[in-house]
């Protein structure tokens, strides 16, 4: 260990003595980016930037379970993710493959899918399928893998589910106007029957939100972080929930 790491194990030893876990988010969205930009930066390839990134999301799991996280989002790949040329998007999914069975492997967490499967490829639709099954019954942090997620097509899935289920039901279409409101939508959401994210952070200094849990977001907390996602440390990590703490969140009263 060199002088720095030192300098900073102490610092992150330091924030974590005086974080009240009184005031610290129940649920964590993270949008995991800066990968290729890491691997730039060290000399890498844009698959080690992805296989690095990959490999952090054990260690922030492990962080949110020593600080009373119960549900973690982790945006993985967006629908416009599935754009990119092939001999790109092939090895990024294997990667992704790859950390889905790591964390159902794991034994602590429970595996959920957030997206539309019907978009991924089938061998991707297997591994998170299986890993939503053989987790079911841990009792560790809910872990919503977004993979193939768009915060637009997520309220498009809602309303169309909404609309089927009343079809099959007979609802007519003025009848379903009448009574259709915010928590019906809400219903049918990927995360439906979770709490909404309380803090959103995104690594590699861009502030925006490319369309992150768009309805789920509406009053959570964001915490724009310079880092990319594979450098992100456990000091850069209780900062965000520090910051968050400090916040007096109103709900738009």
């Amino acid at each position: 260990m060199n002088l720095r790491d030192l300098v900073y194990g102490l610092y992150a030893r330091r924030v974590e003595g005086r974080l009240d876990h009184a005031q610290v988010p129940k649920h964590i969205g993270v949008i995991l980016d800066g990968n290729r930009r890491w691997a730039k930066a060290s000399g890498g390839t844009p698959e080690q930037g992805h296989k690095a990134g990959a490999d952090k999301i054990q260690e922030l799991l492990g962080w949110c379970a020593e600080t009373d996280v119960e549900v973690v989002t982790l945006w993985m790949l967006s629908t416009d993710n599935l754009s990119r040329p092939e001999e790109q998007l092939v090895p990024l999914l294997g990667i992704i493959e790859n950390a889905v069975r790591a964390l159902a492997a794991d034994g602590r967490w429970r595996v959920h899918h957030v997206g539309t499967l019907d978009l991924l490829p089938a061998r991707t639709q297997s591994v998170l399928k299986e890993a939503e099954q053989s987790t079911h019954d841990n009792t560790g942090i809910l872990v919503n893998v977004a993979v193939g997620y768009g915060g637009r097509q997520e309220i498009a899935d809602a309303v169309r589910s909404l609309l089927l289920e009343h079809a099959e039901k007979g609802t007519s279409f003025e009848e379903l106007a009448e009574i259709v409101d915010v928590e019906h939508i809400s219903e049918h959401l990927y995360t439906r029957g979770q709490p909404d994210p309380d803090l959103v952070i995104r690594t590699s200094g861009e502030q925006r939100l490319s369309g992150f849990m768009l309805w789920q977001s509406a009053h959570s907390e964001y915490y724009f972080c310079e880092v990319h996602w594979p450098a992100f440390r456990k000091v850069d990590f209780l900062r965000a929930l520090r910051d968050y703490a400090a916040r007096h969140r109103r709900y738009g009263a």
